[in-house]
């Protein structure tokens, strides 16, 4: 018989690795403890590192209990001003589509920021003129829809501001159904999604709004609590002059809209503020029926 060679203890361990090694079939990934660092490979170039990339919807999610109950009367759409949270986040909302600035597009998808937009045909189309007030415009109409197909793939919530941004309350209520349902339904075609919340242009709106939004199948009607101006300026509607926890902030699609956009984003954020997802706070509300 022969005598067995005996290794000493750092060969035996040496040995051990090297069958391991050999037993691990191609592309298993290692194992290692809670804690450790894997070192690179040495065929792997590390100079050259991927982009990090945040997964899920964008923005604050509420915390369990957060969000207070709001009341419902009857079987119509509830007028949301503001969401009941005593945690320190507001929402952004843009209306129109008149300014299709790229730049705001690259800022909403690059730096992972919740904003709902509420379109209306007439200002996406290019059909008429925008409001002089914000100066003159460079991207009018750029885009069309194919714009909005962009915000929606950076994670943007398409809703709805009807066709032509009429004062809703000079209109019968099968005319309002006009205005809210057609423009659902250009909506779904183009951006595949239809609305589930409707905005009133002024804000403007009435009982007879509120069924023919119903029979669209909007589920809530949003306002608003302050207004974004030229330069990212806002404009409070509370005599404090200040931003308040659930404030839901309107923005337009006017020139200039990359830059005052990042303005407002930094300002919100120096008073400590945070950037919530409005559908996950709305999803969150108990409503009482």
């Amino acid at each position: 018989m022969r005598a067995l060679k005996i290794m000493s203890r750092p060969a035996a361990v040496a040995c051990v690795l090297a069958l391991v090694a050999a037993c691990t079939p191609a592309g298993t990934a290692s194992v290692r403890r809670p804690g450790t660092t894997a070192s690179p490979s040495p065929s792997t170039s590390t100079s050259v590192r991927p982009k990090a990339t945040r997964h899920g919807p964008p923005g604050e999610q509420p915390r369990r209990g957060e969000v207070r109950p709001v009341e419902r009367t009857g079987d119509l759409p509830p007028v949301i001003s503001s969401i009941p949270t005593r945690r320190k986040v507001v929402f952004l909302t843009i209306d129109d589509g008149w300014e299709q600035d790229p730049g705001f597009v690259r800022q909403v998808r690059d730096r992972h920021i919740p904003i709902t937009a509420f379109a209306m045909r007439d200002a996406v189309e290019a059909k008429g003129t925008p409001d002089p007030a914000g100066g003159p415009g460079k991207y009018v109409g750029a885009g069309k829809w194919g714009y909005f197909r962009q915000l929606r793939n950076a994670g943007v919530a398409i809703e709805n501001h009807t066709l032509t941004h009429p004062n809703l309350r000079l209109l019968s209520q099968d005319a309002q159904r006009r205005e809210i349902c057609d423009s659902s339904q250009v909506i779904r075609k183009q951006v595949g999604a239809r609305p589930t919340l409707f905005r009133p242009p002024f804000g403007n709106y009435d009982t007879s709004t509120l069924r023919a939004a119903k029979s669209c199948g909007i589920d809530a009607v949003l306002l608003w609590t302050a207004t974004v101006q030229p330069g990212g300026k806002i404009a409070y509607q509370v005599p404090d002059k200040r931003l308040r926890p659930g404030d839901i902030l309107l923005l337009h699609f006017r020139p200039n809209l990359a830059r005052d956009f990042r303005i407002l984003v930094d300002k919100i954020r120096r008073r400590g503020y945070e950037l919530g997802n409005l559908q996950a706070y709305l999803a969150a509300m108990t409503v009482d029926r």
